[in-house]
């Protein structure tokens, strides 16, 4: 699959929105305006000021908006969640070369917030992903323990863990151990 980059980075956005959730033992990580601004630090959201409780309280809501779209059964159902989820987003395609990047789209209106605008470049990045046809891309990690969301670019669709260094070498050691005492185990004919 071919993206663009600003596709991708919107798609890493919306990955690392919903990887702020609560899952399992791993504690919810948006819990206040400081986790959001470390957010959009960290992903370097363009063209974010003052962050107040209400944006906290509308991207939180954006995120469940995303979570629903990964979790969707279907493409159809999936449509209809993007489709809600721009539609309420106000999107607004306009060119920009900001901060010395080439042109590019931005399907924000100007002044939006940031929960308008993550819903927006990522509503918009998920419904490219979809009509591509490549819906099962959209992928939580199949470790037993961790349910991180990610987008499996690989060529031959062949990813399933969030990290290999770390979800996917620690399933590959424990099976290892387990076949190396499974080894020791058995009788010696």
């Amino acid at each position: 699959m071919q993206i663009n980059h600003d596709t991708r980075c919107a798609l890493d956005q919306v990955v690392g929105l919903l990887n702020t959730m609560a899952d399992g033992e791993t504690p919810d990580t948006l819990v206040s305006v400081a986790d959001l601004r470390a957010f959009v630090e960290s992903r370097d959201v363009s063209g974010v000021d003052t962050l107040t409780e209400g944006d906290l309280s509308a991207v939180r809501a954006v995120r469940e908006r995303f979570a629903q779209v990964f979790a969707a059964p279907e493409a159809r159902t999936a449509a209809r969640l993007i489709n809600a989820l721009v539609a309420k987003a106000g999107t607004t395609p306009q060119l920009t070369d900001h901060d010395d990047y080439d042109w590019h789209v931005h399907y924000f209106a100007p002044g939006a917030s940031l929960a308008q605008h993550l819903a927006a470049d990522g509503g918009m990045a998920l419904a490219f992903v979809l009509v591509s046809g490549e819906r099962d891309r959209l992928r939580r990690c199949e470790a037993p323990d961790c349910r991180r969301a990610f987008v499996d670019l690989s060529r031959n669709r062949s990813r399933r863990y969030c990290d290999s260094r770390t979800c996917g070498n620690r399933l590959h050691v424990a099976a290892y151990r387990a076949r190396q005492r499974e080894s020791a185990e058995a009788p010696q004919g």
